[in-house]
This record gives C-alpha cells, structure tokens and sequence, in this order.
C-alpha cells in the first residue's frame, strides 16, 4: 500500500510539472523581439542552473556517484541543451498547439523504445492502453491545428520530434541516476545544471531583447523560475517513484494545456478535432491512474 501510495504522489507532482510547462507556448507569444532560441535558451539555462543552485548540498553528498556514471550524466545534459532550441523553434515554425503536441506525442514513444532497449523493460498492457490514448489524442490535436492553419511545415514537425527524443533522453538519464542512488535534487540538478552551461553561450549571443524591452525580460523571468525551475523541482520529486516511460505518458496533459490557451490566449483555433484529442488524452490519464491489483 506504501508503495502505491508514492507512485500515485509522484504521479501527482508529474502531472503539476506538465500543467506548468503547458503555459510556455503562450508565455513566448508576449515576447515579441525575443526570438525561439533566446527563449528556449532562457528558459532552460537559467532554470537549469536554479536547478543546480538549490541543489548544492546534495550534489556534494552525491559528487562520487554522479561522476562514476560521465556517460548517463552527459547525455543528459546535451539532451537538456537541445531540448529548449528544438522545442521552441519547432513551436515557432508549427504554431503553438501543433508544435507542443508533436513534441510531446513523440516522447513516449522514444522513452518506451529506450528503456526497453537499454534496460530491457517490457511494456505491460495498461502502459500501452494508456499510451495509445494519449498518442491518438496528440495526433487529433495536432490534425486539428493543421486544418486551422497553424502553419506546420516539415522543419517545425522535425525540430518538435528533435524535441521529444530529447526529452525522453534527459528523462531516461535523470531516472538512471535515481536508481543508482542518486537523490532527486541531485540528479535533476546535475543534468540540468551542465545543460544550462551549455546553454549559456547561446543565451548570451541571442539574448539581447531581453535587456532592452522590459516585457521580454519579464516573460524570460518567469518562464525560467515558474515552469523550467519550479516544474523540474515538482518533475524531479515525481520520477523517484514513476518510471520515465510513465512520466512521458503523465506529461501528455502538456499539449493539452498548451492547446487550450493556445485557443483561449493566443487565438488559434480549436475545433472538434482538438476537443476530440484532448478528451483521449483526459482517457489516458484516467487509465494509467487507474489502482493496479494486488
């Protein structure tokens, strides 16, 4: 009972990451001279080095084992760098709705892929259930904004997809870091932390706007320390008892935000299609939230 009891609270902080990161799209809209990169760049570098920052004492007491495993730690961090220039400009060329659900289609797809070829996880039937509810949900949505003009091409869709195996990299790194007994804190403040460095330099190059307009920097501000920062503290604590493949399934309520303000804030239409595809991706969190038997 314990044990379900932490998965379901894990589960919970996952779901609140996602509704978090389902405001960016929208938030980048009121930073007109700010470009996608300098957003993305924004967002994740200096969330990321937040992440490190509140993360010291445990990235001391875990020092030894993070730089026992250079690898995992690596790839994590590229991916956490690519991730945010992907996503952004993807979102950019495809329109908020698309993009964001392209990206967020693809991720647990990649997270199924890698855990059951690097781990030799198997997929049991309510992962796949549920899956398959949210990945057909994402495809109405993003049918959805093509038919309205979201002005999807074949870069905007290839960078979302860039997106989404990232993001099911980074997630993959940060739970292998967990599971080798690293805390939370410290393996999402390691990952992240690296990936903000090298996310520096490409802040510093593109991210003039926002020192000259103040609404710039304020959307800036708040995409680093609300969802990039706060959401990844929330997404760190959930990943301790939620497999990442579960995770990326979670975190399929993203698009579904993103899409609804998208409409509602930014006034991309949302037609049936889109109302369809956020009613599957409603079933599949019911289904994966179901209690699993004894």
């Amino acid at each position: 009972m314990q044990g379900g009891s932490g998965t379901r609270g894990g589960a919970w902080f996952v779901l609140a990451a996602a509704v978090l990161w389902g405001t960016t799209g929208t938030a980048a809209t009121f930073a007109p001279h700010a470009g996608p990169i300098a957003i993305g760049s924004a967002a994740m570098g200096i969330g990321g080095l937040l992440q490190a920052l509140v993360a010291i004492r445990p990235l001391l007491r875990d020092a030894a084992l993070l730089r026992a495993r250079p690898g995992v730690l690596a790839l994590g961090a590229v991916s956490v760098a690519v991730y945010p220039l992907a996503f952004y400009a993807g979102m950019h060329l495809a329109g908020v709705a698309v993009g964001t659900v392209v990206a967020l289609a693809s991720g647990p797809i990649f997270a199924a892929v890698l855990e059951r070829a690097i781990d030799g996880v198997p997929l049991d039937r309510r992962w796949v259930t549920s899956a398959a509810f949210g990945i057909a949900g994402t495809v109405l949505l993003s049918a959805d904004g093509a038919a309205g003009g979201g002005g999807q091409g074949p870069l905007g869709i290839a960078l979302a997809l860039v997106a989404g195996a990232s993001y099911a990299l980074y997630t993959w790194a940060a739970r292998r870091l967990m599971n080798a007994g690293a805390g939370s804190r410290s393996a999402m403040g390691a990952v992240f932390g690296i990936g903000g460095l090298l996310l520096v330099p490409v802040l510093v190059v593109t991210g003039g706007p926002f020192l000259s307009d103040a609404r710039d920097l304020a959307v800036g501000g708040y995409m680093a320390i609300v969802p990039m920062f706060l959401g990844y503290l929330w997404f760190g604590a959930g990943l301790r008892t939620v497999a990442a493949r579960t995770a990326t399934v979670l975190t399929l309520a993203e698009p579904a935000v993103a899409a609804l303000l998208a409409w509602a804030v930014v006034g991309e239409r949302l037609g049936v299609l889109g109302l369809c595809g956020i009613g599957l991706i409603g079933a599949s969190l019911a289904v994966l939230s179901l209690p699993r038997r004894a």
